[in-house]
């Protein structure tokens, strides 16, 4: 597919294309193996000398389509779909780090990630340095270690809505020979491709607004194909030694800057672990990500209407958009997402904890939910809900204060959902 062509015929025409006489929408291929006339044939996929499908727990021509729209999107060399975006995470430093290894990531993140680097990944071993997103230059390099393996990082932190300053920990990644992954879940490549800016691989919830409509699981790896592994072979063995696991491939070797990393996940990790997209999934994930352009300028229209809204509230105590021009974030988003950030809006209100939980019984069109980024607009108050085995001062440490309510802005009329919210704000 032509590199040159905009998001909006990207997300309809990547990925797949029809032969004559083939179907014109995307085959859902629900077959768990392929047959093949000789075992000869069959080696070859085994030895990763030819392509093809043999599992499709390792690869499936539905889920390969996608993935390739979505690397398409960002700009990349190489993607694979995987069953959750947690599965995306664990799997991409799972890749390159590992049992006495370090990892640096942006103390702003999905609390799921977080709680995946400090307790579950620190079990396997691999210790991780939290460092505030705002830090200075200098901070932020002295974070890393000599057996510090990667970056990580969210264009749009969740909840927070922190925005990263992609450049400036890409170039702290780049200075001490690892790469910047960075989860651009709530960007989606319609508002920001971090490869452009230095990101080096990119992860996606595809669960969130690539579906759009709450249907489906879903994850997705990109890899840019821009870092050089073999400019650092003692750091990163398994990409450039050979494995024996697979007959000795060496994956850098064999696939090149470009395909070494995917190939790798998906013939070790994705064979190991299982943590497999289903093609019916993928199948509901390409319908979704037809209509992404569009969707995603609603959802920023809805989202910058509320947060003016809600910004001029006297019961509002803050509001956290970096649409809004006395954001701390609007420069730096004025950078990385000049057309739009997200649909997605974080406030408190005077009264805290009491008054949140007051303002959430009263929403109509507001569904409470975990879920976030999709057609219909849902809320959620962490420290009531998803983080109420915290205390305030561990809320407040991890930036998602007691008083915080996550406003998900859908794609309804946004004058309804305003007056929704000031109904509901009237029982406050």
């Amino acid at each position: 597919m032509d590199s040159k062509l905009r998001t909006e015929t990207l997300c309809i025409q990547a990925g797949y294309v029809p032969g004559n006489g083939e179907p014109r929408q995307l085959p859902i291929i629900q077959s768990t193996t392929f047959k093949y006339d000789t075992s000869e044939d069959m080696g070859k996929l085994f030895d990763l000398e030819a392509d093809g499908y043999f599992y499709s727990r390792l690869a499936n021509p539905t889920c390969d389509a996608v993935a390739r729209k979505i690397c398409a999107l960002e700009g990349g060399s190489a993607a694979m779909l995987t069953g959750s975006g947690q599965a995306a995470t664990f799997m991409t430093i799972f890749n390159i780090a590992g049992c006495g290894d370090h990892i640096v990531a942006s103390s702003a993140i999905y609390g799921g990630s977080y709680n995946l680097f400090a307790v579950t990944m620190k079990r396997m071993g691999l210790e991780t340095t939290f460092i505030d997103p705002d830090c200075t230059e200098e901070e932020l390099n002295a974070a890393f270690r000599p057996n510090t393996k990667a970056v990580f990082g969210e264009t749009i932190a969740n909840p927070s809505l922190v925005v990263l300053d992609i450049e400036k920990f890409a170039r702290a990644a780049h200075s001490h020979g690892v790469p910047l992954i960075v989860d651009n879940t709530f960007a989606t490549p319609v508002n920001c491709r971090p490869i452009q800016w230095g990101a080096d691989i990119v992860t996606h919830s595809t669960t969130k607004y690539m579906d759009g409509h709450g249907a489906t699981l879903g994850g997705v790896i990109v890899d840019s194909g821009n870092f050089d592994w073999t400019g650092y072979p003692e750091k990163f063995p398994g990409l450039c030694t050979p494995d024996e696991s697979y007959h000795g491939v060496t994956y850098t070797e064999r696939f090149g800057p470009g395909g070494a990393f995917i190939t790798k996940c998906t013939a070790q990790l994705m064979r190991d672990l299982g943590c497999v997209q289903s093609p019916q999934n993928a199948y509901l994930l390409n319908l979704g990500l037809e209509s992404l352009p569009m969707r995603m300028r609603q959802h920023c229209a809805n989202a910058q209407a509320i947060a003016e809204y809600l910004s001029g509230h006297k019961k509002v105590s803050w509001v956290m958009y970096s649409g809004l021009k006395g954001s701390k974030y609007y420069d730096l988003a004025q950078k990385y997402l000049p057309n739009g950030s997200c649909g997605v809006i974080s406030f408190g209100l005077h009264g805290g904890r009491k008054a949140a939980e007051t303002f959430m019984k009263h929403l109509k069109l507001g569904a409470i939910e975990t879920h976030v980024a999709d057609s219909r607009t849902c809320c959620l108050h962490p420290a009531s809900s998803t983080h109420r085995q915290m205390t305030d001062e561990e809320l407040t440490a991890a930036g998602v204060g007691a008083d915080l309510i996550r406003l998900s802005c859908g794609l309804e009329n946004a004058q309804d959902l305003i007056e929704d919210i000031a109904q509901a704000l009237e029982s406050v």
